[in-house]
């Protein structure tokens, strides 16, 4: 009988206490290009990360546990993180950030500010104290499924992003042997890698000459962008939009993943403004309307995007749809 070798992990785990209410789920939630997105899996209670470092790949494994008794009777939560790969030691360094711990609602849920806030956020927000925005620090990873998803519908964007990972991505550290990983867990491209597509790839992925072309920008100044991550959201939106093709849109998007942008609105998206206006007085707006409605509460606006999001609140469904189009074959 042969016994499937066991793989250790490459650093010491790393455990994390957060201080207050903590969902792995709701925190790591937005970070998945959809289900079917290789480089994270998220299960209940854990979730598997597979991502690059300046050290080399990574894959992480986060598993949410109980340890003794809260003040108030409650379970005290603890996040282990065990890592393998060469990248293992960075990536432990990122989980506190990854898991919100630098994500402040302490203002948002001030009486005063509640206050002011309509009774759907309020509601939420009531339901969802575990909520945190994570902040990854990776901002290539964020950028290019970011401008992967420009001006599509969600479904191409995501087969685009899931085809070109699998083609063209490598194997998180341990799922390639029978070790704990899950298999098919995957690392994206590296900058390099993405600028090694060739043409008719792009073509077969369903992206098209003007978001490839904005990916090869992003590619050739790589190192300086993961440098913004050291910046405040606000400063690296501002310079991410100086390379062409990435505007409002992608800027917030990307911030909102990297840094735990608690104020970044996705303006330009193709639904948010609508249902933003539905939700708060009952009919659509545009994106000004959108802005002028979240105005008041600048500084939180992501946060009441999120608790809106979180809220239950739907917008009919009807109007029209953005029409898949289908380029492989032009």
């Amino acid at each position: 009988m042969t016994v499937a070798p066991t793989l250790e992990p490459d650093a010491p785990d790393v455990v994390w206490q957060p201080q207050g209410p903590f969902d792995l789920g709701q925190t790591l939630g937005i970070l998945p290009r959809g289900a079917a997105d290789r480089t994270i899996m998220l299960a209940g209670s854990v979730a598997w990360l597979g991502f690059g470092t300046p050290t080399g790949a990574a894959t992480i494994r986060l598993t949410v546990t109980s340890s003794g008794v809260g003040t108030q009777g409650a379970g005290k939560q603890a996040v282990t993180a065990r890592a393998w790969g060469p990248g293992a030691a960075p990536a432990l360094a990122s989980v506190p950030a990854l898991l919100g711990a630098g994500d402040d609602w302490t203002s948002f849920d001030h009486p005063d500010f509640q206050a002011t806030l309509p009774r759907l956020v309020t509601q939420a927000r009531r339901r969802n104290r575990a909520v945190r925005l994570p902040a990854t620090g990776r901002m290539v990873d964020a950028i290019i499924p970011a401008v992967l998803e420009q001006k599509v519908t969600m479904k191409e964007a995501r087969h685009g992003f899931r085809y070109l990972v699998q083609k063209f991505g490598s194997p998180a550290p341990g799922a390639q042997v029978n070790g704990p990983v899950p298999a098919g867990l995957m690392v994206a491209p590296t900058a390099e890698q993405w600028a090694r597509i060739p043409s008719w790839d792009w073509h077969e992925a369903g992206v098209g000459p003007q978001r490839s072309a904005t990916v090869m920008r992003v590619t050739r100044v790589a190192s300086s962008l993961e440098r913004l991550s050291a910046l405040s959201a606000s400063e690296a939106a501002v310079k991410l939009q100086t390379i062409p093709g990435i505007g409002i849109w992608t800027a917030a998007e990307v911030t909102q993943r990297t840094h735990g942008d608690a104020d970044a609105i996705s303006v330009g998206d193709y639904h948010l403004a609508a249902f933003v206006g539905r939700a708060l007085t009952g009919l659509p707006v545009d994106d000004a309307g959108m802005c002028e409605l979240l105005e008041p509460w600048r500084g939180h606006r992501q946060r009441v995007v999120r608790m809106l999001g979180l809220s239950g609140f739907h917008k009919p469904a009807f109007g029209p749809r953005m029409t898949i189009q289908d380029h492989r074959r032009h």
